[in-house]
């Protein structure tokens, strides 16, 4: 085989067809599935409160399944080493299922609002699931194509779920929609035995990180809690606590010999920080999406559901992105792109902040589009080689799998976030719309653009036999430093 040859990235037909496809299908669907039920509930919401009652739960509904999905991506490693890639895929599967029929026959909003809470957690354990198993699942030659099919499943199901909560809605049916989730994940569970490689659990105790998993799910609680309190102090102190907590939670990784994220985060010229800090920074910017359909209807006049629509552009540009981004091998060229995108996004939300306008014209609305694309492709230009980035941070099997799992970790965490802080950025607007979207919009393009300057020190501190996309080595290495 010529050096050209062996360069080259795999086809996609590699990763979809008949040796691969069912392993493609379990890994995406069960991403996908968790990143549906994050918006698909919103759109169900008002029509179950007119049947339910319990209008006063109605906006801890995303909390807790927020909550719950953290809670969950931090256990995938224990489950992992308990029951292996089936079992532990299989529990996912069960529980997400479970916990969306439960929301299908829920006869009160508190019993919906607990059964979202273990839908939750098997979404959470799925997601954390696909980034840890694909190391077991793919051939490394084809990481770059599975972590980028993965990840686009947050923007299609960014997309896909208030388009068919909304649907559901519209016919005054929102049991069906969470009965349909379960048809769903109960039909990848059936896969799971038939084509995913089976691993050996681990027979001996696999003790739980108890300190580090009550201090990031009472960061992820205060986060959650900031997003839906009302008046501007209240939020910033729920966020300020948050933060305190993540810093408390980083200080007893440290020190702790059970860690969530694997050893080689905390160790002194290491690149993985950085690569988990550019990732929470880039998913951070997604949750613009939750305001975008608001700012669409009150400032443009937009239908509900066209409104929802654009507000996909976003996920559009992210998804279509790292479709073809995932085709890009050098290593030169994928460290430009780790600095690119986090600013790609950056100026698609500042730009947008200054296209807002009171009655804004049809034309005007048409701009918004690509901007909103060009934002979303600045995910779509890096995620997939940031997972691959921590997928290969370490040749130990267990560790590889912890840092794998915790790409979920942290994305569900950066989410909750950026929905709190762009709460809390509305707020300020008080009563004018327009002002709340310029200050939305350029808030979080202001903190996204910050993962220029993680992603330039994770290129820095970069080893460089991590896998690029294609699976290749780069043959040009040399005992240089990493900076150079």
């Amino acid at each position: 085989m010529t050096a050209t040859a062996s360069s080259a990235p795999p086809a996609w037909r590699e990763l979809l067809g008949r040796e691969h496809l069912g392993s493609a299908i379990v890994l995406a669907g069960g991403v996908l599935v968790g990143a549906i039920n994050i918006y698909l509930a919103a759109s169900l919401l008002p029509t179950a409160v007119t049947e339910l009652g319990g209008a006063s739960f109605y906006a801890w509904n995303m909390t807790v399944y927020l909550v719950a999905m953290v809670i969950a991506t931090m256990l995938t490693g224990r489950f992992l080493s308990r029951w292996g890639n089936v079992g532990a895929y299989l529990a996912g599967f069960a529980t997400f299922t479970a916990g969306s029929l439960a929301c299908a026959l829920s006869p009160a909003m508190a019993v919906l609002l607990l059964a979202r809470g273990v839908q939750g957690l098997g979404a959470g354990l799925l997601s954390g699931l696909g980034f840890a198993v694909i190391r077991a699942a793919l051939p490394s030659r084809l990481w770059t194509r599975g972590a980028a099919l993965m990840s686009a499943m947050y923007g299609v199901g960014n997309f896909a779920g208030p388009a068919l909560g909304g649907l559901f809605a519209q016919f005054g049916s929102w049991r069906p929609a969470f009965a349909a989730m379960a048809v769903i994940g109960a039909g990848c569970g059936v896969l799971v035995p038939r084509v995913l490689p089976r691993s050996q659990g681990s027979r001996k105790r696999v003790p739980i990180p108890a300190g580090s998993l009550l201090l990031i799910t009472a960061a992820a609680g205060a986060v959650s809690v900031a997003g839906v309190v009302a008046g501007t102090p209240q939020k910033v102190a729920g966020i300020v606590v948050a933060l305190l907590l993540v810093a408390a939670f980083v200080a007893h990784e440290r020190r702790s010999a059970q860690r969530v994220f694997p050893r080689t985060t905390y160790r002194p010229g290491s690149s993985l920080k950085w690569v988990y800090l550019t990732l929470a920074l880039l998913a951070f910017g997604v949750a613009v999406e939750s305001f975008l359909p608001l700012f669409g209807q009150r400032l443009a006049g937009l239908p509900p559901l066209v409104a929802g629509f654009f507000a996909a552009a976003v996920s559009l540009g992210w998804s279509v992105t790292q479709i073809a981004s995932s085709s890009v091998t050098g290593q030169r060229a994928v460290r430009r792109m780790r600095v690119l995108g986090p600013l790609l996004l950056a100026a698609g939300l500042l730009l947008q902040g200054l296209l807002q306008r009171t009655d804004t014209p049809s034309w005007l609305v048409l701009v918004w589009v690509p901007v909103l694309f060009a934002a979303g492709a600045g995910i779509g230009l890096v995620y997939p080689h940031l997972s691959v980035a921590a997928m290969s941070s370490t040749r130990d099997p267990e560790e590889g799998g912890r840092a794998a799992a915790g790409i979920a970790t942290v994305t569900s965490l950066a989410i909750a976030f950026g929905t709190a802080v762009a709460g809390m950025l509305i707020n300020l607007g008080g009563d004018s719309t327009l002002d709340a979207a310029r200050y939305t919009l350029f808030g979080l393009g202001t903190v996204c653009a910050f993962g220029a300057l993680t992603a330039h020190a994770a290129n820095r501190t970069g080893p460089q036999r991590h896998h690029v996309a294609g699976g290749g080595h780069d043959r040009r290495r040399q005992a240089r430093s990493p900076g150079k």
